[in-house]
């Protein structure tokens, strides 16, 4: 591969982009959304305080980004290859010094670059939300390097599909398809894998029991019948008492029981490689209080959560039960020990997107043996 005659098909590609009106009425309709988007966020956050608001804004304007950008770039980028097929003007660069290599690594840059441009338009809106209050420079910038690489993910799934794929239509298509997997068919698989895993649990509990006293009736003898000529209740059969003996409380006998519950430690990978998940754990979260204040801390905790196993026997002390949340661990806690997943759902995206751009050079390799049938080549 030579990096000037990349160039020249990147180049290439772009000028044709920047030339159509249809390409800055795009970014124009992203715009509108972004401050339509925004101005939404902090009017539903306005009764928080400023460092959750500006928090909670921040990670819907990113997500709001992702969204789009995962939305709009099959489109560029899933007819580079066969687009020029069909056009006919990719046979004459084939015959040129440029290698099949150069032209899917220009492809790939000039989609990538492309996608690039409306993140571009999103970065004042996301300054506005980091200066609003509480997120810091370093959330910002790894927010937008996951931002980055995740628009590259995709350009190179659609530039290989391109590739692969004879039709355009078709593999845009097939673009988008592969892209839903990615953001809507992993939480699908996960939900139906940790309903299809579960495991048995022993539950062993107790609770106070009230004992009365066997010699002392359970109603003050006083309140059981009224005295000749007495017209209101004593006092002592009034209240709250209502001249009941108050009884004692011992502790019962412990009771087992077993119940059956879901386990989404064995599972928990197949969420790896969602853009949204990989985004919201490899962006740090501050914490208040022991939770998280921002939508990246809500789904980290999420999936964090989903690696830890079951415990095999539970167990509740009824006598042992102080006043208070009985049990509960803050999320910030639940998390220290996890494993990160961010970084295994990146190589799985990373692996697919090089598995295609392989397949793409193998059958746009020049001289080919085989062509797909009725695919033009000049």
């Amino acid at each position: 591969m030579n990096a000037a005659r990349i160039g020249v098909i990147a180049r290439l590609e772009l000028t044709q982009r920047v030339r159509s009106v249809a390409w800055y009425v795009l970014l124009g309709v992203f715009a509108v959304l972004l401050v339509a988007v925004t101005a939404l966020s902090f009017g539903a956050t306005g009764m928080a305080s400023g460092d959750t608001a500006g928090a909670t804004v921040f990670s819907i304007v990113v997500y709001f980004v992702l969204l789009l950008v995962v939305l709009v770039s099959p489109t560029l980028s899933g007819n580079a290859i066969n687009g020029d097929r069909d056009a006919a003007t990719l046979a004459p660069v084939q015959v040129t010094l440029a290698t099949t290599g150069d032209i899917l690594v220009g492809k790939l840059l000039a989609a990538w670059v492309t996608g690039l441009a409306f993140l571009a338009v999103a970065v004042p809106f996301l300054v506005l939300a980091t200066v609003s209050g509480g997120v810091s420079i370093g959330v910002l910038l790894v927010s937008l390097v996951v931002l980055v690489v995740e628009v590259g993910v995709v350009a190179a799934i659609g530039v290989g599909l391109s590739g692969i794929l004879a039709r355009p239509l078709f593999s845009v298509a097939v673009t988008y398809l592969t892209v839903a997997a990615l953001v809507l068919g992993t939480p699908i698989a996960f939900g139906l894998a940790t309903a299809a895993s579960y495991t048995t649990v022993e539950s062993r509990s107790r609770n106070l029991e009230p004992v009365y006293p066997t010699d002392v009736p359970t109603v003050a003898p006083e309140c059981m019948t009224a005295a000749p000529g007495q017209t209101e209740p004593l006092p002592q059969c009034t209240g709250s008492g209502s001249g009941f003996v108050e009884p004692q409380y011992v502790c019962g006998e412990w009771t087992t029981s077993e119940y059956q519950t879901t386990r989404s430690d064995h599972v928990w990978w197949l969420l790896a490689a969602n853009p949204f998940i990989v985004l919201a754990d490899a962006t740090p979260s501050p914490f208040v209080d022991g939770e998280p204040r921002d939508m990246f801390g809500s789904l980290k905790v999420f999936i964090r959560s989903a690696q830890l196993s079951p415990e095999a026997a539970s167990e509740y002390d009824g006598c042992a039960t102080q006043s208070g949340a009985f049990g509960y661990t803050p999320s910030e806690e639940r998390i220290e020990g996890t494993t990160p997943s961010w970084f295994v759902g990146l190589a799985v995206q990373v692996a697919l997107a090089a598995l295609l751009l392989w397949r793409a050079a193998v059958r746009t390799r020049t001289p080919a043996k085989r062509m797909p049938p009725g695919t033009r080549i000049a």
